[in-house]
């Protein structure tokens, strides 16, 4: 089966159900090749059947991969690069929390930000730091809490 790709940006709306297929493809023939081999090659045909090679890293297959089983999933994907300022709503809106509760933790420090004239703009290498922080201490709260409540069985 040929899907052909698309250059439109599907960051804001759900992938089709073509999309989807095309990924959950794509992802299965890397993952095929990764688990024979150290290093990959990719080669893909344009219009006039003219084909480009591009050697892919375990890193760069391994994002790859991750990025097709979302979009294999059904999910929206947006890539944040890390070095990119990001409002206030934005950083809430991938912390999965109301903008107020994000201002109130730029407030206390806990996550570091710059003002840009009135407005507050966090590094998304910054957010994404608190959030490693965050999710680490909500695994060993709820480890702990499943522990306590295997003493108690």
């Amino acid at each position: 089966m040929t899907v052909p790709a698309f250059a439109e940006a599907f960051g804001d709306r759900l992938p089709s159900a073509n999309e989807r297929a095309a990924a959950n493809q794509l992802r299965q023939i890397l993952a095929a090749q990764t688990a024979t081999s150290t290093g990959q090659r990719l080669r893909v045909l344009d219009a006039e059947n003219k084909s480009a090679e591009i050697a892919l890293t375990p890193a760069l297959s391994h994002l790859l991969m991750e990025l097709l089983r979302h979009v294999g999933r059904g999910d929206a994907v947006t890539l944040v690069p890390v070095s990119q300022m990001l409002t206030t709503q934005q950083a809430a809106d991938i912390l999965n929390v109301s903008r107020p509760h994000l201002v109130s933790l730029l407030d206390r420090g806990q996550i570091q930000h710059d003002l840009v004239g009135r407005h507050r703009r966090i590094k998304a290498e910054h957010l994404f730091d608190y959030k490693r922080t965050r999710d680490a201490q909500r695994a060993k709260s709820l480890a702990d809490l499943a522990e306590l409540d295997a003493e108690h069985l």
